[in-house]
C-alpha cells in the first residue's frame, strides 16, 4: 500500500467513528441493524466492496436494505460477480473490518489482508461497484458513507443505480459480469418478454375461470410495489391490482408484506372480506420473497397461505413434466440425449408434508442448513436445482451445460418434433424469467402465473397438492448457544450428549412427530422446530422440547 492510499484511508475513516460497544456480525443478509449506527459499517462495506472488486477484477453489487425488517432499521450487504452473494471466506474479514476500533487499526487490517489476498492497491486497474437501495430514509445517508468507502480506494468508481428491488441488483451485477445490457429497463423487458414466451406455449384451450384472470399483490409498502406498478404496465393476458404500493402512506412492513402473512396467517393491510377466493399474493420489503394466500371466507382475517414450499412443488411438477416430454423417444445414450439431473433442495425447516409430496413424485430431495447461502450452493451442483424456504425465497438454477445442450437441441426439434420442441422453448423460457442470481419475488410471481395457466389451475387446485402438517415455532434463551452443535443439516443435535436421545423420545410419542433444534446465529436462544399430525400435538412436542432443552442448557441448569 502506497502512502498516498494509506493516507486516503485515515482520513476518509476518520469521519466514520464506529459505534461503542456494538459488534456487529456478517450474515445470509449482510450487516443489520439500527440505521442509526450503520453509518461506519456502511462506509467500511464500501471498501469491502471495492476490495472484492479488485480481486475478482469483475463488477460488485453493493445494496442498503433490511429487507422484512422494520423501518427504523436497514442493512447492508455485498453481491459478487456470480450476482450471488459475498464469498463465505470472506465474511470473516468483512467482520473484522466492521468492528476495526479506529483508522489506524483499520488500516493495518486492510494492509494485512491485500497482502494476504494478493491485491494492488495503485488504481491501474479501475473497478465498478453498482450501488442500490431500497425506499427507506435511512437509505440515503447510507449510500452516502458506502459511496466514501469505495472512493477511498484509487481506481474504484461508485455507480449509483437508483432505488432498486435487491434481486434486481443482483441480476443486473450477474449481466454486467456475462456481458449482458443491465439496466433496470433490460431486467423489466426481460422478465416481460420470457413471461409472453411462456403464456404463448401454454397448450390451447386451457384456462382458469375469470376470477383466476386477476391477481392481487400486497407490496409491503416497499420498493417491490413501486416496481410492480412499472412491470404491469408491460405485461399481457394477466391482470395485476397493487395494493401497499407505498404511495398510500403506509408503513414499510407494518402489518404488511411476506414475513408477516407468513408468520401471523392473517390479512394483510387493505385486504378484506372484498378479495374472498380471489388470488392473492405478497412480497417482502425488498422483494426477494413471495408468497401466496387466499381470503376463504368473509367472516374471519385468518388466510390459507400458499408458502414457499407450495410455490417449490409447483415449479418441480412443472419442470419434471418439460423434462418428460422433452426425454420422449430420445435414446439418452445417443449422442442428442442429454441425462438431465433435477434436484430439490429444502431445509429442514420445509413441512415435512411438501418432503413426502416431492419424493413420492420420483424427485431427488437433499437438505442443507438453514441459509440461502447453502441452498444455492446445493443447488447448483444439479443440471436444474430447484431451491426454496417456506418464507418464499428461492429460485431456480440451471446449469451452463444443460443451457448449452437445450438451445442445441430446440433448433434439432424444430421441424421434426412439435411438443418436444415446445417443451424445450419452455425451459428456456423459464431460465430466462427465473432470477437466477438470487429469490426474486417479482420473477417469481410471473413464473407461477404463467404456470397455473399452462395447468389450467386455480390458487385452490394448486394449495390442494398437499395438506401442510401442523407445526410449531419457539425458542428458549440458554446461557451459550454454541453449546448445540449440529449435524446432518441441522436435524441432529450432536452435543450436548443425550439430548437428540430425548427429543427422539419426545418426538415418538406423537404421531407424524418430528422435531430439531439449533442454535440461532444472531442471539442468545436455541430454536425450537415440532410438526405433527395435529397442531395441539405440535405444540406439546415443541413445548416439551422447549423444557429439554431448558434443563440441559437454560439458565437453570448451570
Amino acid at each position: 500500500m502506497n502512502e498516498d492510499q494509506r493516507l486516503l484511508f485515515l482520513s476518509s475513516s476518520s469521519h466514520f467513528p464506529p459505534p461503542q460497544g456494538v459488534k456487529l456480525s456478517y450474515g445470509t443478509s449482510g450487516f443489520r441493524a439500527d440505521a442509526s449506527i450503520l453509518q461506519s459499517t456502511v462506509y467500511r462495506v464500501g471498501i469491502l466492496a471495492a476490495l472484492r472488486a479488485l480481486k475478482t477484477q469483475s463488477v460488485i453489487g453493493l445494496m442498503i436494505t433490511a429487507s422484512h425488517n422494520e423501518v427504523s432499521d436497514n442493512g447492508v450487504k455485498v453481491a459478487d460477480p456470480s450476482g450471488g452473494m459475498l464469498s463465505q471466506d470472506w465474511e470473516p474479514f468483512a467482520d473484522t473490518l466492521a468492528n476495526a476500533r479506529d483508522p489506524q487499526h483499520l488500516v493495518e487490517l486492510i494492509a494485512e489482508f491485500v497482502k494476504k489476498e494478493n491485491i494492488t492497491l495503485d488504481g491501474a486497474k479501475p473497478v465498478e461497484i453498482l450501488l442500490a437501495r431500497d425506499t427507506r430514509p435511512s437509505g440515503e445517508f447510507l449510500l452516502e458513507a458506502a459511496k466514501q468507502g469505495i472512493g477511498s480506494i484509487i481506481g474504484a468508481v461508485a455507480l449509483d443505480m437508483g432505488i432498486l428491488t435487491t434481486p434486481q441488483l443482483h441480476w443486473m451485477v450477474r449481466a454486467r459480469n456475462g456481458g449482458v445490457k443491465a439496466s433496470e429497463t433490460d431486467y423489466f423487458k426481460r422478465l416481460s418478454s420470457s413471461f409472453r414466451c411462456l403464456v404463448d406455449l401454454s397448450p390451447s384451450g386451457t384456462h382458469a375461470n375469470n376470477v383466476d384472470d386477476k391477481l392481487v399483490v400486497d407490496g409491503a409498502n416497499g420498493v417491490g410495489g413501486e416496481k410492480l406498478e412499472i412491470l404491469k404496465t408491460m405485461l399481457n393476458g394477466l391482470a395485476i391490482e397493487v395494493r401497499n404500493s407505498g404511495k398510500e402512506g403506509g408503513v414499510l412492513n407494518e402489518g404488511v408484506g411476506a414475513d408477516y402473512v407468513q408468520k401471523e396467517k392473517v390479512v394483510p393491510f387493505s385486504f378484506g372480506s372484498q378479495d374472498v377466493g380471489i388470488r392473492c399474493a405478497s412480497l417482502d420489503g425488498d422483494a426477494d420473497r413471495l408468497v401466496y394466500f387466499v381470503v376463504p371466507s368473509t367472516s374471519s382475517n385468518k388466510i390459507e397461505l400458499v408458502d414457499g414450499d407450495k410455490i417449490l412443488s409447483l415449479f418441480a411438477i412443472f419442470i419434471k413434466e418439460q423434462l418428460s416430454i422433452l426425454n420422449k423417444e430420445i435414446d439418452v445414450k445417443a449422442e442428442n440425449g442429454y441425462q438431465c439431473r433435477l434436484g430439490i433442495v429444502q431445509t429442514a425447516y420445509a413441512n415435512g408434508a411438501s418432503t413426502d409430496y416431492l419424493k413420492q413424485l420420483g424427485l431427488e430431495v437433499t437438505f442443507t442448513p438453514t441459509g440461502v447461502k447453502y441452498l444455492h450452493e446445493k443447488a447448483a451442483e444439479y443440471d436444474i436445482g430447484i431451491y426454496f424456504e417456506a418464507n418464499g425465497h428461492g429460485t431456480i438454477l440451471f446449469s451452463e451445460q444443460f443451457l448449452c445442450w437445450l438451445k442445441a437441441r430446440t433448433t434439432e426439434l424444430s421441424d421434426v418434433a412439435k411438443e418436444q420442441h415446445k417443451a424445450a422453448l419452455r425451459l428456456l423460457a423459464v431460465s430466462e424469467l427465473i432470477n437466477q442470481a438470487i429469490g426474486d419475488a417479482l420473477s417469481g410471481v410471473l413464473l407461477v402465473e404463467a404456470i397455473l395457466k399452462y395447468m389450467g389451475w386455480s390458487i385452490q387446485r394448486w394449495n390442494e397438492l398437499y395438506q401442510d402438517l401442523p407445526s410449531r415455532q419457539l425458542k428458549v434463551k440458554v446461557v451459550d448457544r454454541s453449546a448445540v452443535v449440529t449435524a446432518n443439516a441441522e436435524t441432529v443435535a450432536v452435543t450436548p450428549p443425550g439430548i437428540q436421545e430425548a427429543i427422539n423420545a419426545e418426538a415418538a410419542e406423537h404421531p407424524r412427530g418430528r422435531c430439531f433444534i439449533r442454535p440461532s446465529g444472531t442471539e442468545d436462544v436455541i430454536r425450537v422446530y415440532a410438526e405433527a399430525s395435529s397442531q395441539d400435538a405440535a405444540d406439546n412436542l415443541a413445548q416439551s422440547v422447549a423444557k429439554l432443552v431448558d434443563q440441559f442448557l437454560g439458565f437453570g441448569s448451570s
